[in-house]
């Protein structure tokens, strides 16, 4: 293992501290066991271990989940003013949601789902590019976008005719 350290003190390090890192994180973020899974492969990857692991882990652990939570806020306030850009009342038509709703429903769906919709519907982007964007054929792309429309008009109660 890295720096001569064996698998035993590798396991008795995550069995110590998984734990308690975790819930160190969990008040900044809703995803504090990524947050630990980086600081313990961030460790491996040190070429000299830190004189008290035990604070380099925590230090790690607490600039991780604080940076997610920056990255969370930004994209919840961008989908939110993004929703408030498309118009939801055309000729008169009653509106299905209010833009702060949708802003929930589109966070509701899937991260795949998610995006597809906001580099479709917000960026204009075709299916073949949806598909160089997210490394995916088209028929995926489409498939996607398909499937959070669908998410999202039974959420709203809409049907569509065909």
């Amino acid at each position: 293992m890295t720096h001569g350290v064996t698998a035993e003190v590798w396991q008795r390090l995550l069995d110590q501290w998984a734990g308690p890192l975790e819930l160190f994180a969990a008040q900044w973020t809703d995803s504090p066991e990524d947050c630990v899974q980086e600081a313990f492969v961030q460790l491996a990857r040190q070429t000299t271990w830190p004189d008290d692991v035990t604070a380099w882990l925590f230090r790690v652990v607490r600039n991780r989940a604080i940076s997610l939570e920056r990255s969370a806020q930004r994209r919840r306030k961008h989908e939110s003013n993004a929703a408030r850009l498309v118009p939801v009342e055309r000729d008169g038509v009653e509106k299905l949601c209010e833009p702060d709703e949708l802003g929930e429903l589109l966070e509701s769906l899937d991260i795949e789902q998610r995006e597809i919709v906001l580099a479709r519907v917000w960026g204009g982007l075709g299916f073949e590019q949806l598909a160089e964007v997210f490394a995916i054929s088209p028929a995926t792309a489409f498939r996607r976008f398909e499937s959070a429309l669908k998410v999202l008009r039974e959420r709203l109660g809409v049907t569509c005719r065909r």
